[in-house]
């Protein structure tokens, strides 16, 4: 008896680990679902990235529904998706986490969506450290919008991210100095199922998990394809 109880505890445990694992890779696939509706509706607008940087962008950084009350206390208040373009196509994804700094005018807002897209191979090595503060380790500077805006061949010599946010359906540029960047390699872990460096994936050796599919098809529709020596 006292076996069969313990193998029925084992059981249940084993039941409920799965069960757990099985919500959470949900949430990530719901992170995953709301970066891709994040760019969709930012992209098909009127005021969006620029042809000439969405075409040469090295990576793309999503940050879906930022809760604004969070930075008032300095704590997390982003969840961002990233992938980067690769000689084969996009990378897989990896999750990232923003914190801290002062959004100005936005502050008070109900939330927020952040697009940053690395516009050279210095932006593509800034998403590739543990952490890092835009406008200090990362020279950033807020993207011009609209499809042929004359700013974006100048703004990409001079910045390593451009960044834009949209609040209450409005999308323009923004200036987030001193906002730091994490890697959430918690959850992009739990993604694959298996602990790999941020490099290796976003280098594009590693096969993006099918629920990240549609997020890459979409990152691809917009800012295009693979190209020859992308990240060298």
């Amino acid at each position: 008896m006292r076996r069969l109880i313990g193998l029925m505890f084992i059981v249940a445990l084993w039941g409920t680990s799965i069960s757990a694992r099985a919500d959470d890779l949900q949430k990530l696939d719901n992170r995953l679902e709301a970066a891709q509706d994040t760019l969709q509706s930012i992209m098909r607008g009127k005021d969006t990235i620029p042809d000439a940087i969405a075409r040469k962008a090295y990576c793309i950084a999503v940050v879906p529904g930022l809760i604004k009350g969070a930075f008032i206390f300095g704590a997390e208040y982003g969840q961002g998706v990233v992938t980067c373009r690769t000689g084969h196509g996009w990378s897989g994804p990896v999750f990232i986490r923003m914190a801290g700094g002062s959004w100005g005018f936005q502050i008070g807002g109900s939330g927020t969506d952040l697009v940053l897209v690395a516009v050279n191979r210095k932006g593509f090595q800034d998403l590739l450290n543990d952490k890092f503060q835009i406008g200090a380790s990362a020279q950033a500077a807020a993207g011009p919008v609209g499809r042929k805006a004359s700013a974006a061949t100048d703004l990409s010599m001079r910045s390593e991210l451009l960044t834009w946010s949209r609040s209450r359906g409005i999308f323009a540029g923004v200036d987030l100095s001193g906002v730091s960047v994490s890697q959430n390699a918690s959850n992009t872990d739990e993604l694959y199922g298996a602990v790999h460096p941020f490099e290796q994936i976003l280098s594009g050796n590693v096969p993006p998990p099918h629920a990240a599919l549609p997020f890459l098809r979409t990152v691809a529709q917009y800012f295009g394809q693979a190209r020859a020596n992308a990240n060298s």
